[in-house]
């Protein structure tokens, strides 16, 4: 047996090119160009290409793209004026602070202080409340960006997830959280797990459909995944190889894990890309929501 590859890549190509043409018809019918606003402060090597990316590929489906780089000396103060700038500018419908921040500034703070309307990651307490709670209509949640990516995989793949046994590995907010609150508003019944649950491997067997966010290199191994099981690989590790850059791997042994599970994604080219064509569908969200135009179904 070989799982089949969740193609994320493709999937996510497959969503730009709607948003594209989402854009083509806000703009003509509507007058409405969407806006996306990345923050950066400091150098950090990863962020920046980060933020490249997301710029590039913002542009190229029709939206604005708007970067503010900040020095690695930033204040608190000096960024929180910064958002309070972006939250009160009309052209700007999506904000993102691209995290790590130095160490003199609080995240949360931070997050908490970008107007949840414009929190395109999901982040802000306030969309975190609305997700728990399943809010709908004027209460509908922004969704952060890699769970949703993740929920988009397994339904097109899966299909109707009602009454599957799903179990999480990890419990951030980024994604273990809202992951879980995700499946369970699709009537899955969900576990959240991490490493210091006893007996890890006996609870991820149990699980149809396995999402590994736990940010530790190929921990999950093939005995420990339900034969037939999809696996949704979060992770993105760099570990030695003999390319002097290293290598990617997942949270999950892959190799292994091809020969027991039903379905899997691939690291590199599995969530990742979708992450940032998620980001782009929240900012098409969030600039409809501020405009009182019906937000496109994608």
């Amino acid at each position: 047996m070989s799982a089949t590859i969740i193609d994320g890549k493709a999937f996510a190509a497959g969503l730009r090119g709607k948003l594209a043409e989402a854009v083509g018809q806000l703009k003509a019918e509507h007058g409405l160009t969407p806006g996306l606003a990345v923050v950066l402060v400091g150098e950090n090597p990863a962020s920046q290409v980060y933020v490249r990316s997301k710029g590039k590929q913002t542009v190229e489906v029709g939206m604005n793209s708007f970067e503010h780089k900040m020095p690695m000396t930033t204040s608190q103060n000096e960024l929180l004026a910064k958002v309070d700038e972006l939250n009160h500018d009309p052209s700007v419908h999506g904000i993102l602070v691209q995290l790590p921040v130095p160490d003199q500034i609080d995240d949360h703070a931070i997050i908490n202080a970008i107007n949840p309307a414009k929190d395109v990651d999901g982040f802000h307490v306030i969309n975190a409340g609305r997700l728990m709670t399943g809010g709908k209509g004027d209460d509908a949640p922004m969704v952060p960006c890699t769970p949703l990516g993740c929920l988009m995989l397994l339904e097109d793949h899966l299909g109707n997830l009602s009454g599957l046994n799903a179990v999480v590995v990890g419990r951030s907010n980024i994604v273990g959280k809202p992951m879980g609150q995700l499946l369970l508003s699709r009537s899955c019944t969900v576990t959240t797990a991490h490493s210091r649950t006893k007996d890890l491997p006996e609870v991820c067997r149990g699980a149809d459909i396995l999402v590994a966010a736990v940010g530790r290199p190929e921990m999950i191994k093939g005995d420990w995944i339900k034969p037939g099981a999809t696996v949704i690989d979060v992770g993105i590790n760099r570990v030695e190889s003999e390319n002097a850059k290293g290598r990617l791997v997942g949270d999950v042994a892959t190799a292994e894990a091809m020969q027991v599970a039903g379905a899997i994604t691939p690291v590199p080219g599995g969530v990742g890309p979708m992450t940032i064509a998620c980001l782009l569908a929240n900012t098409v969200t969030a600039a409809c929501r501020q405009a009182g135009v019906e937000a496109p179904r994608l």
